[in-house]
C-alpha cells in the first residue's frame, strides 16, 4: 500500500462462474510493513446482498479495517507533531492557552508559540454501520512551548477520546463523506 503497510490478499475459495458473473470470495489483511505476524483480529464471515443490478460489486469487512488500523498504528502513523512551520495557518500561542488554562499564563508571561504532539494510545476501533461507519480513537496530547533558543519546553499532557462517525455518499460521481463528532 506505502512504506508503512502492505496487503496480503488470497482467495478463500476457487471462483463461482456463473452465466452472468464470476464471484471472487477474497481475504485481504493489512500487515505493518515488514512485520507479518498474524494481526490480533479474528475475521467473521459476513455475506452481500444479492443484487444484479451493477457491473461491480466490492465489499469489505470489518477485518479489512482492523488490520488496517492495527497495521498503521504499529507503525506509529497516528504520532503527528503539528509545529508553527508545519501549518502555515496554525498560530496557536501560549498566550491563547493561557486564556484558557490559568497555570499556562502563569508560567508563560511572554508568549511563545506552541507545538503539538498527539499520539494514539491503542489502536484505532473501526466499526461498520447500515450506511455509515465509526472510529474511536483512544490518544494523549502534549502541548509544548517553543522557547526562542527552539527548545521546547513541555505545557501539560492531556489524554483524548474521541469518536466519529463517517457517512459515505455519491454525488455527481464522485464519493462524498460527511464526518459527525459524536463526543
Amino acid at each position: 500500500i506505502d512504506d508503512l503497510a502492505k496487503v496480503d490478499y488470497s482467495l478463500n475459495s476457487l471462483p463461482a462462474v456463473f452465466q452472468p458473473f464470476i464471484d471472487l470470495d477474497l481475504k485481504g489483511i493489512v500487515y505493518p510493513a515488514g512485520n507479518c505476524s498474524g494481526p490480533p483480529y479474528v475475521a467473521a464471515p459476513f455475506t452481500i446482498p444479492d443484487q444484479s443490478d451493477s457491473m461491480l460489486y466490492l465489499a469489505f469487512s470489518e477485518y479489512f479495517f482492523q488490520t488496517s488500523s492495527f497495521a498503521y498504528y504499529t507503525a506509529g502513523a497516528f504520532n503527528i507533531t503539528i509545529a508553527e512551520e508545519t501549518c502555515s495557518y496554525f498560530n496557536i500561542s501560549t498566550e491563547i492557552f493561557g486564556s484558557i488554562i490559568p497555570e499556562v499564563a502563569k508560567y508563560s508571561v511572554t508568549p511563545y508559540p506552541v507545538m503539538l504532539k498527539l499520539m494514539a494510545t491503542e489502536t484505532p476501533i473501526i466499526s461498520l454501520g447500515q450506511d455509515s461507519f465509526t472510529v474511536e480513537i483512544q490518544g494523549s496530547m502534549e502541548v509544548f512551548a517553543v522557547l526562542p533558543d527552539s527548545t521546547p519546553q513541555s505545557l501539560f499532557t492531556t489524554n483524548i477520546a474521541a469518536n466519529t462517525s463517517i457517512a459515505l455518499n455519491i454525488f455527481d460521481q464522485k464519493l462524498m463523506g460527511s464526518l459527525c463528532l459524536n463526543r
